[in-house]
């Protein structure tokens, strides 16, 4: 999830009237749809961890109330989540410790189910390829994670890495991303990655997804679901007898997983870069051509990551509302009219400054004003900031 600045390339125009206009009108119509919504509920309703109904904004396609199966929530009103890695939730008293945190706000959590190792958190079923590369883990019961996560009222969430997979490029190398002479590519973290154009990791990857969403999980999260961004990209070698283009793989993976996860109800999001939405990056990535399959689209807004002039600011991170607030701009100047929610990460971490309560209060407050359906914070080691998490105005 973390990786070095991409360098900046040239300055953008702000477009700032244009923001401003785009964001009073969606402030405006979240707010009708709440009061409509409020309105059909009655008084009584408990909209916010009470599997109320679902606010109107939300995108095209997905599941309200009346279609939400038994066992999943409907999304909270606002999402106020925090990322959890499967090993943190392994430790015995370790996830009651993050449940807890909603009595300070939190209406989400995110697990980890597959990670950036290859990792796969518990077995997706018997005879699985998963199970027969050795990538199973057994950290967690899913079952159990999610009753109990619910339990709490909570929203969960299961992030599944999706590209970046050493343990599978290593058993299966007619899977990988290959170098010029024949060898399995590696990126400048030493780790492999599987072929995006090949519909056998599609399903690998998906089959952990679905074994998710059955054992409870509310949404998928897809992260690194884009071609490798470091390293000597120049050398990767990828077999693609289909002939798929570049910039169709990953909205094609994307239709293919919504397909098998729709139909189990749960919803579906992705992980994207931060600059995505400014300029193609050439790792397949393009959030436009992605939210026709997306309920929600995270861009990883981490004003540390951002390089000196990007964005028209000389120090994104020295500025994390103003860095979070114009790369929202961009990303709902990209989406248009499609109905994918914006969820930005939140950098809850110090990387090139110190991070604390107000640098990571300033990243919520500019996504609220954005419109934004909520965050969820980052922090690799999963340790967050005390008293952020609080409803707005609360």
């Amino acid at each position: 999830m973390l990786f070095p600045p991409i360098d900046p390339n040239g300055r953008f125009r702000e477009r700032r009237d244009a923001a401003r206009r785009r964001r009073r009108l969606r402030r405006g119509t979240l707010i009708g749809a709440l009061l409509a919504c409020v309105a059909v509920l009655g008084v009584g309703a408990k909209i916010v961890g009470r599997g109320a109904a679902e606010p109107a904004d939300v995108a095209a396609g997905s599941m309200t109330r009346a279609n939400v199966p038994r066992g999943h929530r409907s999304l909270p009103v606002e999402i106020r989540g925090v990322h959890v890695t499967m090993g943190l939730v392994s430790l015995p008293g370790r996830l009651d410790r993050y449940l807890a945190l909603g009595r300070d706000g939190l209406t989400a959590i995110e697990v980890d189910v597959k990670d950036e190792r290859g990792q796969i958190a518990f077995s997706p079923g018997a005879g699985s390829l998963a199970s027969r590369t050795g990538a199973v883990r057994g950290f967690y019961a899913p079952r159990r994670v999610a009753r109990e996560v619910h339990a709490r009222g909570l929203y969960l969430i299961g992030r599944v890495v999706v590209f970046e997979d050493p343990i599978l490029a290593r058993a299966r190398p007619d899977l990988a991303v290959r170098a010029r002479d024949g060898s399995v590519w590696k990126d400048g973290a030493g780790l492999a990655w599987t072929n995006p154009y090949d519909r056998q990791v599609w399903k690998y990857d998906v089959d952990v997804a679905v074994a998710a969403a059955r054992a409870g999980f509310d949404e998928i999260l897809f992260d690194y679901v884009r071609f490798p961004s470091d390293g000597n990209v120049g050398a990767t070698v990828y077999a693609n007898p289909s002939g798929l283009g570049k910039r169709a793989a990953v909205p094609a993976f994307l239709r293919y997983a919504r397909s098998r996860l729709h139909p189990l109800g749960v919803r579906m999001s992705a992980a994207v870069f931060g600059l995505s939405a400014t300029r193609d990056l050439g790792i397949g990535q393009l959030p436009a051509r992605m939210a026709p399959f997306l309920d929600e689209i995270y861009p990883m807004t981490y004003p540390s990551l951002f390089g000196a002039g990007e964005l028209g600011l000389a120090d994104p991170s020295a500025t994390p509302g103003a860095t979070v607030t114009r790369s929202l701009a961009r990303f709902s100047g990209a989406l248009g009219d499609q109905r994918a929610l914006l969820v930005p990460w939140v950098q809850d971490f110090t990387f090139t400054r110190p991070y604390g309560v107000d640098q990571v209060q300033a990243q919520i407050q500019a996504a609220r004003l954005a419109g934004a359906k909520g965050y969820l914070l980052w922090n690799a080691n999963g340790v967050y900031t005390n008293g952020v998490l609080a409803p707005d105005g609360g």
